[in-house]
């Protein structure tokens, strides 16, 4: 499961039992931390989820600012809550990806803020599904065995 972190919604994608496609799960409003934690936490348990990886917003030049790091304490504790590992992803071309391929978009303002927040956590996990398949198949290359 992804999860595209933002103070008002979290945008949410999970993939195929084989974790080789991602599909957009919406988007969760959030209702206070300890709210949102544990509708997280129902999710992944409901959905089998075996690993979540959280969007980090870089700046472009590489530097972290006070989005990065509120990130980081939300994938700590949404790691606590669940008890699942839990991945940063650089997600600097996600969002405006998601707003790009969202932009012809007909509906109204908030139903396309939370297409694209779902987007976003697609895009983010599509990319750490291909990085991961690439790297098992590097490792089967080199004689080893991958055992995710």
């Amino acid at each position: 499961m992804a999860l595209d972190y933002g103070t008002r919604r979290i945008g949410l994608a999970i993939s195929d039992a084989d974790g080789t496609f991602a599909f957009p799960a919406g988007a969760l409003v959030s209702n206070g931390r300890a709210r949102d934690l544990e509708e997280l936490r129902r999710l992944a348990a409901e959905r089998g989820v075996q690993r979540i990886v959280v969007g980090l917003p870089i700046h472009m030049s590489g530097r972290k600012g006070e989005t990065a790091k509120a990130a980081e304490e939300f994938a700590n504790e949404v790691a606590k809550v669940t008890g699942l590992p839990v991945e940063m992803l650089d997600e600097r071309w996600t969002t405006r990806e998601a707003e790009r391929s969202l932009a012809e978009s007909k509906s109204g303002r908030r139903k396309r803020r939370e297409a694209v927040d779902s987007a976003a956590a697609t895009l983010l996990l599509q990319t750490w599904l291909a990085r991961a398949g690439n790297l098992a198949e590097a490792r089967y290359k080199g004689g080893e065995t991958d055992h995710r």
